[in-house]
């Protein structure tokens, strides 16, 4: 079965908006998704910021045009998580999600990567999940069935170095957020191009994206 290739990163929202529509595309279209992590890089393009737990600013180093980016970003995603059920908190520091990641890579190797997804992304936005903290992640771990015995020592030695490796072949591959998806020789940005990767995987496109600009019409 073909394969779809699909980078997460737990501190994305929009990420965690992609897993379910990504896992549907992916059961009607008859292909395998293989969830690999993107530890993303947020001070480098959106700065940083330390808020308390009810949204006051303790410290920052944002200018005002990468605050205004970040407070769409959250006004955005909770619109559509609201439609879906979702909670969606908005995170109080940027997170060291690097961790988390190598986790991915563990449950990945063992047959528990959609699990895994499952055990992390809901709990962390609902501030519920300390992915910087070691046992955490391995109690993650071990709830998706994958176990965690050896877990710590391989992600400070051979998991570090294959998380690194990853994310160099990712950017090679032209990889600068997420989600991002590997199909052929083709990538897409965001799960806004869904429907132009399900045509690329099936030949057709969804009936409505003539009406969005996504396809050619017939001129009436």
């Amino acid at each position: 079965m073909d394969r779809l290739t699909a980078y997460l990163d737990v501190k994305s929202p929009y990420a965690y908006l992609a897993i379910e529509p990504t896992r549907r595309l992916a059961r009607r279209a008859g292909v395998l998704v293989d969830w690999m992590p993107y530890t993303l890089d947020i001070p480098s393009y959106l700065g940083s910021a330390t808020l308390d737990a009810e949204g006051r600013v303790l410290e920052e180093d944002r200018t005002a045009h990468q605050w205004r980016r970040v407070r769409y970003s959250y006004m955005d995603v909770r619109r559509y998580a609201n439609l879906r059920g979702l909670t969606i908190r908005g995170t109080t520091k940027i997170w060291d999600t690097r961790l988390a990641s190598i986790g991915l890579l563990w449950a990945r190797e063992r047959g528990g990567a959609d699990a895994y997804l499952d055990a992390v992304f809901p709990p962390f936005w609902r501030r519920a999940l300390d992915v910087e903290d070691p046992e955490v992640v391995a109690q993650a771990l071990r709830s998706c069935g994958v176990g965690a015995d050896g877990f710590a020592a391989w992600a400070a030695g051979a998991g570090g170095v294959l998380h690194d490796r990853v994310r160099a072949d990712a950017e090679a591959a032209g990889v600068f957020g997420v989600p991002w998806y590997l199909w052929g020789d083709e990538v897409f940005w965001g799960r806004e191009a869904l429907p132009l990767l399900w045509h690329r995987i099936t030949g057709q496109l969804p009936d409505w994206a003539a009406d969005l600009g996504l396809a050619p019409d017939d001129g009436s």
